[in-house]
């Protein structure tokens, strides 16, 4: 079954809701170079008073505004990527830590009507507008290689470490081209779903999603809508597997070092495994064009598809009161990775038994494969933990998630994890690809966990 169209709404979207506008890029070009000259009349001041003759030697724009993949919903939060680069034989045997000082102390001259003072960090230098822009300063010292005529560039980071300047802006742009401008779109859509809740803390950041949305672009698609469903469905298959990237430049290096940076690879992976299960409905000969938008408005969380809905000719009146009611439903889902480390020694096995309409209970899998091809509304729906090898005591928590665009419509997502016990009763409501999930917490650590699917009709 294909993809249910919705390639127009898709692209409008894309041009209308994600892509800066020309005038706001503008503005953070003309925030970088205001805060370039900052730095250079910082660091006269600072040679005045320190009898020394630091200058920079070039600059270069890098990360997201180098590529173009700044989007719209990073409003209050622009990253704004900037390379200062030094002449090695200027800073003599001054050191990475101490070079970054040396600037942040310059920056500071010239930045004392920010809020906040320069900030210091293990990979650049920080300042911080008001209105949420922050420009980082990355410092580098470069040397002439006579033997292979070319410069070679340190970045001052933990220590000196030799890194390319402006090898990744060329990688990026050289892989865009070869996909036809489909890697840029992939990107800043990637970077939508990312930023698309205030609750989700410790994603990974634009670099990450560039490396894996490169990796795993699926350019066979056309439309734009199943280009990027594929794409991110295909980079949830990787990070199921493997959770580090490493760097298309540098030699590879590691982009993905810390347990911080694993984290966020894998709060990625648990948030977009989710929110595409939520667009299963999508790919159903019933699925219906107001079905498809609440799919793709629960996916994105962005307003361009609720007013899609509003605006929506064959939708009654009734189910646009309820849109209009819920305008923002709560995305209440919960992680087990954000509560519990986790590290699945044991197992542990569910049996779900359904009863209701005159049925007597019964496994689910028994009649779903006899009977029907989904559970009946109103039905009685008894999940049990009937085994698991883990030696007592332990704790059993639960989790029910309701996927589709009726639950999003009810406001009736779900998705908290709780302490049940052995036995957890639910009611079959509303349709869509439901599932339940029991965890095995032994010592503050998930060591099982078990799900079990639960389709329900219209």
């Amino acid at each position: 079954m294909s993809m249910y169209d919705l390639s127009s709404k898709f692209a409008s979207f894309y041009n209308d809701s994600v892509v800066l506008s020309q005038a706001k890029q503008t503005n953070l070009h003309s925030k970088k170079d205001l805060n370039i000259q900052r730095l250079k009349d910082g660091l006269k001041e600072y040679n005045e008073e320190n009898n020394t003759f630091y200058s920079i030697a070039e600059t270069c724009v890098q990360g997201s505004v180098a590529m173009s993949t700044v989007v719209q919903n990073e409003d209050g939060d622009y990253d704004i990527d900037v390379a200062v680069v030094f002449d090695k034989s200027t800073l003599g045997d001054k050191g990475a830590q101490a070079t970054r000082n040396m600037v942040a102390n310059a920056l500071q001259r010239k930045t004392k009507q920010f809020n906040a003072e320069p900030e210091v960090k293990t990979s650049c230098v920080r300042i911080k507008y008001s209105d949420g822009y922050h420009i980082d300063f990355a410092i580098y010292r470069r040397h002439y290689d006579t033997e292979n005529k070319r410069w070679i560039y340190e970045h001052a980071g933990t220590t000196w470490t030799e890194r390319e300047l402006k090898d990744l802006t060329k990688w990026f742009t050289e892989q865009n081209k070869a996909s036809n401008g489909k890697l840029r779109k992939v990107v800043r859509l990637s970077k939508m779903f990312c930023k698309s809740r205030d609750t989700w803390k410790n994603m990974p950041s634009g670099l990450l999603q560039t490396v894996l949305c490169d990796e795993k672009l699926q350019d066979s698609y056309d439309r734009i809508d199943e280009l990027f469903y594929y794409t991110m469905k295909e980079i949830v298959v990787r990070l199921e597997t493997d959770v580090s990237v490493a760097a298309p430049v540098d030699n590879g290096r590691n982009l993905t070092p810390r347990q911080i940076d694993t984290q966020k690879m894998t709060n990625w992976k648990n948030r977009l495994k989710s929110k595409l299960e939520d667009l299963d409905v999508l790919f159903k000969g019933d699925c219906t064009k107001e079905d498809a938008l609440q799919a793709w408005y629960g996916f994105f969380n962005h307003d361009f598809w609720n007013e899609q809905l509003s605006e929506s000719s064959n939708y009654s009146q009734f189910s646009t009161l309820i849109i209009k009611s819920v305008r923002s439903f709560s995305d209440t889902e919960q992680f087990i990775e954000d509560l519990y480390p986790v590290n699945l020694s044991y197992s542990c096995k569910i049996s779900c038994y359904v009863s209701g309409d005159g049925w007597r209970p019964k496994l689910l899998s028994e009649f779903l494969s006899l009977l029907r091809r989904y559970l009946p509304h109103n039905f009685e729906i008894r999940c049990v933990m009937e085994y698991t090898n883990c030696p007592p005591p332990y704790k059993i928590f639960w989790k029910v998630k309701n996927v589709g665009p009726e639950a999003e419509r009810r406001n009736q997502l779900r998705g908290q994890i709780v302490e049940k016990g052995k036995t957890l009763v639910e009611h079959s409501r509303f349709f869509g690809n439901h599932y339940i999930e029991c965890y095995i917490i032994k010592n503050g650590v998930c060591v099982a966990k078990s799900r079990i699917d639960i389709p329900i009709g219209r």
